[in-house]
């Protein structure tokens, strides 16, 4: 696992820790990936969950006030609360309160959406936190949000990417922040790699932020994000 913070930019403190999974000798979520099939799924995604857990309690997060962010596949989940078992049961063990655990799926990916609002349903009854990634990508969008609404939504990068340079992007951003300041979600912009960027997203209200302007994954550490001042 490598893993990226989530940085409250009005702060200057880490939200959150997003565990992104790696190969053992560093390689890319790409070539991990790569290598998942509907045959593996189910015990990839567990081990991913298990992993993330682990490692951070390594690295002391659960002494802290940080919040783990856990990216998991609906489609590995056949059904929530059988498997949730492993991750309550890892989390017990390594001391990790479940309501500082985010689980965060991407739209990207097809999925059944009665099911995955089952998961939704499931582990926010549990305590955990709840996030959409890489909102404005993917299939389901807005008729999902209207059905659930989760703690977190995380905006697509394309969309933050020259936000600074483009009208149109801020315009698109602008309102999406208003319509999830409506719901009660709290946003996450992430993907911000320039000053211009994370200047115009502050022009925007935006407080939680995650892009390599800021810090990139670290292998298996913590790493130190740096906030360019205003």
């Amino acid at each position: 696992m490598a893993f990226q913070p989530i940085v409250d930019i009005t702060s200057g403190e880490v939200f959150a820790r997003e565990a992104l999974v790696r190969g053992p000798a560093g390689e890319g979520a790409g070539h991990v990936l790569s290598a998942i099939t509907h045959t593996n799924r189910y015990a990839f995604d567990q081990q991913c969950r298990v992993k993330a857990l682990e490692l951070a309690a390594r690295l002391s997060l659960p002494a802290s006030t940080e919040k783990l962010s856990i990216n998991f596949m609906p489609n590995a989940v056949y059904e929530p609360r059988a498997c949730i078992r492993l991750t309550l049961s890892t989390a017990e063990r390594v001391g990790f309160p479940p309501e500082r655990i985010i689980f965060e799926f991407t739209e990207s990916e097809r999925i059944d959406t009665d099911h995955l609002l089952s998961i939704l349903s499931t582990y926010r009854s549990i305590g955990f936190m709840t996030a959409i990634d890489d909102f404005g990508a993917g299939h389901s969008g807005l008729n999902l949000l209207a059905r659930f609404q989760p703690d977190i939504v995380k905006l697509d990068m394309d969309l933050i990417r020259d936000i600074d340079r483009e009208p149109a992007k801020r315009t698109v951003v602008r309102h999406t922040l208003a319509m999830l300041a409506d719901f009660g979600i709290t946003p996450v912009c992430e993907g911000v790699e320039t000053v211009g960027e994370l200047a115009a997203l502050r022009d925007l209200g935006v407080e939680l932020v995650q892009g390599y302007l800021l810090a990139k994954p670290a292998f298996e550490a913590f790493g130190t994000p740096v906030l360019p001042m205003p």
